[in-house]
């Protein structure tokens, strides 16, 4: 294992801000959709089924490629990775912004998932070049961009909606991409510590083909219908290929993913938990924007803007951010199986109190912000949890399938989501609008499952072992013995 050697100057000193800089990039480009899709259709002369194909489209190919990438940044260097991921992310951008034919900006989109795996290999890369020490702080910060990227790209996106054309918020996106691929270049340290091997291409290809099958088949099911022969045909195939990629991982030498080593409990249980957490997470952000929207008419809704609904989700992400020092002094005294715990246990208790506090603004954005300290107790205790039990080598690939655990229960979030508001639904008369709404019990459901989420998590992180493994002594064993030092 690279032991970290202090460094001095400017490009030390901006490492961590460059990394979180990124990080919020990466939650940016996944929320500036949201707001254009109401206006899209018509621009681009496509259904609202075939534009939503561009929040699909981020969503699996960064699921997929978050382990993928994660594992060629210990192989072939971090941060060499890491750029050419921001600079995919900035193509997707710079073409979202110079056309309007759907089969392009989908496309562009898919490019725009790339940035998923600047997380993971953020990450990795801040253990390799900080002292040990500062590692626990600098981790819980990059865990924190996701949220402030998320919060700052819905405010945005509504703002340049209602002033200006789609274009530009692309444009602007491009510009931060081009900031960010300089500064990752320029102040990134090269990779010392790497995986020498070969890249496991039939792995990735069984991976990519069941992630894709069994996410395309939760998130298109509402649209295609759940029974259906294709999203039965898709699900079940994605379903099928998994267990055969597992097959492959156990049986070839230098697998994509070390499945013997993920299923030891002190990796195995933080990526369970990510999967439950990111389920709560999500609940947060897609209930509270469609609660604020609500008519008025409806008897517990306001009204309001798409932008407001997004300012009430502003203070969490910004919350986030101011939590990340907390976190850190948290799992230097406790442990940070003690944060995760505490995290999950916050969540919860905002959720029950969302079930009874949900038909005034500031009720509405004091619950979303309790939710978002939980969560940035959660997501910064995480990633310390997966380093202190995988060896340097594999930080990169180990903290890529925690954040993939946490995108499908995002996906399996939204769709159950959608689920209960399409299901629990009341009618308004003729004289006061009508139409069909998710009633407020269904909100209710929606809390209430994600604090059964949130428990889980908490139980989840109580039975990760207390003495996480060093991950010297799992270096010592096995095909890791092969890793170097190496410069590119």
């Amino acid at each position: 294992m690279a032991t970290a050697v202090p460094s001095s100057g400017l490009r030390s000193r901006l490492i961590v801000p460059t990394l979180a800089f990124g990080g919020t990039l990466m939650a940016l480009m996944q929320t500036v959709i949201v707001p254009l899709l109401p206006a899209l259709p018509g621009d681009t002369g496509s259904s609202p089924g075939t534009v939503s194909w561009m929040l699909t489209a981020t969503l699996l190919s960064g699921a997929v490629l978050n382990p993928v990438l994660g594992r060629a940044g210990d192989m072939y260097g971090k941060r060499r990775i890491l750029v050419g991921a921001l600079a995919v992310m900035t193509v997707g951008s710079a073409l979202c912004a110079m056309t309007t034919d759907i089969g392009v900006l989908i496309t562009a989109r898919a490019l725009q998932g790339t940035a998923a795996a600047v997380v993971p290999l953020a990450t990795g890369i801040l253990r390799d070049e900080l002292p040990p020490h500062r590692v626990g702080s600098a981790v819980a910060l990059m865990s924190s961009t996701v949220g402030i990227g998320a919060a700052a790209g819905l405010p945005l996106a509504s703002i340049v909606v209602q002033h200006a054309d789609w274009h530009m918020l692309f444009w602007v996106t491009t510009g931060l991409g081009v900031l960010g691929v300089a500064l990752s270049w320029w102040v990134v340290p090269r990779s010392a510590t790497r995986t020498p091997g070969r890249f496991d291409v039939v792995g990735a290809l069984l991976l990519t083909a069941g992630l894709v099958g069994v996410l395309l088949a939760v998130s298109k099911g509402g649209d295609w219908g759940w029974t259906s022969p294709l999203v039965l045909g898709v699900g079940a195939a994605g379903v099928l290929v998994l267990p055969i990629w597992g097959w492959h991982q156990l049986r070839v030498r230098e697998p994509l993913v070390d499945l013997r080593l993920a299923a030891r409990r002190t990796v195995l249980l933080p990526h369970l938990a990510a999967l439950v957490t990111g389920f709560a997470f999500y609940a947060n952000w897609l209930a509270t924007v469609q609660l604020v929207q609500a008519p008025e008419e409806t008897g517990y809704g306001l009204g309001a803007s798409a932008l407001v609904a997004s300012l009430c989700l502003l203070p969490g992400g910004l919350t986030m951010v101011a939590m990340s020092p907390v976190s850190a002094r948290l799992s230097a005294a406790r442990g940070a199986r003690s944060t995760l715990v505490t995290g999950a246990l916050v969540i919860a208790g905002a959720y029950v109190v969302r079930v009874f506090t949900s038909e005034q603004m500031w009720s509405i954005a004091a619950g979303a912000t309790l939710c978002s300290v939980g969560t940035g107790l959660v997501y910064s205790a995480l990633p310390t949890l997966v380093i202190q039990a995988v060896p340097s080598a594999q930080t990169a690939a180990a903290t890529g399938l925690n954040v993939l655990m946490r995108t499908i229960g995002q996906a399996l979030c939204s769709t159950v989501v959608a689920v209960v508001l399409t299901t629990v639904t009341s009618t308004l008369p003729a004289g006061a609008g009508g139409g069909t709404y998710a009633s407020l019990d269904a909100y209710r459901i929606v809390f209430a499952l994600a604090a059964a989420a949130a428990l889980a998590a908490a139980v989840t992180a109580a039975a990760i072992p207390r003495t996480a493994i060093h991950p010297a002594g799992v270096e010592a064993r096995g095909p890791l013995r092969r890793a170097s030092r190496a410069r590119s």
